[in-house]
């Protein structure tokens, strides 16, 4: 019996809608890689985008469990001497691109390279709840009821 190996032509590539809202941002972003590799698909083939298409809603209102809304700083360095910078997740998700937090905790989820930027390229994220993809017609991908840790219990 020969292995499977998909071809881009054999891809079916399906518009899936994830509203963010109150859903934990780990559990959330690997959720979101999976389908933007297309490893959820028994068709998968690790050279070959298979992935879907993602948008996902209300990235502004994504939870955080724990204290990691005041305490865990992103830093980064501008170049120069002396050019280190920080920033909380609170003042992240409060501030003009919350969507960021969701974009690069999936972008560290998927490969690095030409095909991760592919895939990646396939994720959509908005802050507020409208998005311009009503065209597509997305199917609603319920996170919330796949497992009780995704959701952010008060």
């Amino acid at each position: 019996m020969k292995t499977y190996s998909a071809k881009p032509s054999e891809v079916e590539k399906k518009w899936l809608l994830i509203d963010a809202e109150g859903l934990v941002l780990g559990r959330l972003a690997t959720i979101i890689a999976t389908r933007l590799r297309g490893k959820h698909k028994p068709m998968y083939t690790p050279h070959i985008d298979c992935g879907d298409n993602v948008i996902v809603i209300n990235a502004e209102k994504v939870a955080l469990t724990g204290n990691k809304m005041k305490d865990k700083v992103f830093y980064w360095h501008t170049g120069y001497p002396g050019g280190i910078k920080s920033r909380t997740a609170e003042k992240t998700l409060g501030g003009n691109y919350p969507e960021r937090m969701i974009m690069k905790a999936v972008q560290r989820m998927i490969p690095r390279g030409a095909l991760g930027r592919a895939q990646f390229s396939n994720l959509r994220v908005y802050a507020g709840a409208e998005h311009p993809h009503a065209a597509q017609n997305p199917e609603v991908l319920d996170v919330a009821s796949m497992n009780s840790k995704n959701v952010r219990s008060a």
